[in-house]
């Protein structure tokens, strides 16, 4: 007899806390931290996407809970819609999670009809002859998947087919139902008490960029000239939800992402009331008129208070589609970095406000001294293309590409990380800067060598070929003269970056000049003179087999 006893005592015990189970609400952040990731499919040269960010973002909000001894639910409300539920984790808890949920329905105008199915509302109508409101109860009797009906004291009716004005109110919110997603987790806590915890998320829909704009302080006689640049960060948050005063981080290089993240942040669901409306009067009525077409509308609804969204207050606000940008004007600082792995973070040291919907640029970086310089470059130096220089016509002359030069380190005025961006080149004149290129930056590290294409200039000229009237040689391996003229039409000097081979094809014999590998191209840098003509010759040979 006290084997059944038992095992119905333990079947009670287990099936208890199924349903006693308290609910916690976990207390508005105090602390927030955001680390966006840039979205690893947007190529340099592929625009911020405001409207559909791909980028991640880790979220860790810390936030102070109360519980009682045993086991309870905590609901973390106001998380990002774009929560990916399976990277969540909370620290901080005396018992750890049990189990981890998120809510899958909004509040909403259909979810409010549905949360108060068999429940009194208000329904307000006013008399269009005398502009008299008159406010009764009623009873829902429908759910929110096609006409609502409701039963008042007249009988069974449609809400807002008798064409006067109508309002539902509704006193309360019904349970589960949120303005704003929520996580909720369950533990259990062996002695209850109050803990601050910090509950931690990846979320998709954020995206960030870098843009720089560099103004030449003097411009350069084709030396080495001083500019300013300043660099801003601009913030894309798709969400409607805001992280007010958040301590920002950004990581600037690819993320290795194998996972669809996108798929797994499926956000709740705010669904809206859509009436289909059929013959008027009420149910009780002896006589109804021909039923109309159905017409589809949302109806006006006054929501109860814990649903009303506060506004904040902005500075400028440019509507879009599906966004507004937010542009304010904050101080230059300056983001401190650190390495991850083959990534860099950025650390913004003041908060920011990281605004629902929201675009936002924080400028991060400021330097007035970095030493660059002009470099012209050129090539189609091939050996096979076999026209005397002096013989070639102005047609056979290419335009060489403008470059603009400068290393990534203190002695040049930089030394810092630059991520992934657009720059925008100014350049002084009589009249003031003028707008001189735009270019794409892909991430530079530090020490690099940072060398910006600004387009084919109108001023210098290259025409490679042979130094003499014979064809090239029949055996490879014999030296080949070469040639090269060059045209300077600038009113200054200019240094090019001859491009003489592919690096390992030839042996390259050039008087006078150091031949370096860059870019995977033999080169050499010459000087022209302003406004003048000049002609270069070296010698070549295929490099023999290894």
């Amino acid at each position: 007899m006290r084997l059944p006893s038992l095992a119905l005592m333990g079947a009670a015990v287990l099936a208890a806390p199924l349903w006693a189970r308290e609910v916690i609400d976990a207390a508005p952040p105090s602390d927030i931290a955001v680390t966006i990731y840039r979205d690893p499919d947007r190529d340099v040269d592929e625009p911020l996407e405001a409207d559909y960010p791909q980028g991640l973002a880790m979220i860790s909000e810390t936030r102070r809970v109360t519980l009682p001894k045993g086991e309870s639910t905590i609901r973390f409300e106001g998380v990002a819609e774009g929560m990916i539920g399976v990277s969540a984790i909370v620290t901080g808890l005396p018992g750890g999670t049990i189990e981890k949920n998120r809510n899958a329905q909004l509040l909403s105008p259909a979810a409010l009809v549905d949360g108060t199915l068999g429940n009194r509302v208000s329904i307000t109508r006013m008399n269009p002859a005398t502009g008299a409101q008159v406010s009764e109860h009623a009873v829902v009797r429908t759910r929110a998947d096609g006409g609502l009906v409701l039963q008042t004291s007249q009988g069974f009716e449609a809400v807002q087919c008798s064409g006067l004005p109508e309002t539902l109110t509704y006193d309360r919110v019904p349970d589960g139902l949120s303005a704003s997603p929520v996580f909720s987790v369950d533990t259990r806590s062996p002695e209850g008490g109050t803990f601050d915890v910090t509950l931690t998320y990846l979320a998709w829909g954020f995206d960030w960029q870098a843009d720089y704009v560099a103004t030449m302080q003097e411009k350069g006689a084709g030396g080495e000239f001083d500019m300013g640049v300043l660099s801003w960060l601009t913030l894309v948050n798709d969400n409607g939800q805001s992280f007010d005063r958040a301590r920002l981080q950004i990581i600037a290089g690819k993320l290795n992402v194998d996972s669809d993240y996108e798929s797994l942040a499926d956000p709740p669901v705010a669904e809206a009331l859509w009436l289909t409306c059929y013959p008027l009067g009420t149910t009780s009525s002896d006589i109804a008129p021909p039923p109309p077409p159905p017409v589809m509308y949302a109806p006006e609804m006054a929501y109860p208070a814990p649903a009303m969204m506060a506004r904040e207050d902005r500075m400028i606000v440019v509507t879009g589609s599906r966004l507004e940008a937010v542009f304010e004007s904050p101080s230059v600082v300056t983001a401190e970095e650190e390495d991850i792995g083959d990534l860099k973070l950025f650390r913004v040291p003041e908060r920011v406000d990281v605004s629902a919907k929201g675009m936002k640029q924080v400028a991060f970086l400021n330097k007035d001294a970095v030493k660059a310089r002009y470099l012209y470059q050129a090539g189609n130096c091939d050996p096979w293309d076999w026209i005397k220089a002096e013989d070639a016509e102005d047609e056979d002359f290419v335009a060489a590409t403008l470059l603009l030069v400068t290393k990534n380190e203190e002695k040049k005025g930089l030394g810092i990380a630059l991520p992934q961006g657009a720059m925008t080149l100014y350049e002084p004149t009589s009249r003031g800067p003028q707008l001189a290129a735009q270019v794409n930056l892909r991430d530079y590290a530090r020490g690099q060598d940072i060398e910006l294409e600004l387009g084919t200039s109108a001023q210098v000229f290259v025409r490679c070929g042979g130094a003499t009237d014979k064809g090239p040689p029949k055996d490879a391996r014999q030296w080949t003269p070469m040639r090269a003229r060059i045209t300077n039409a600038n009113p200054h000097p200019i240094t090019l970056r001859l491009q003489v081979g592919y690096a390992g094809e030839y042996d390259i014999r050039f008087p006078g000049r150091k031949v370096e590998v860059k870019n995977g191209y033999q080169t050499v840098e010459l000087t022209v003179p302003a406004n003048q003509t000049q002609s270069f010759d070296w010698k070549h040979r295929e490099a023999a087999d290894e």
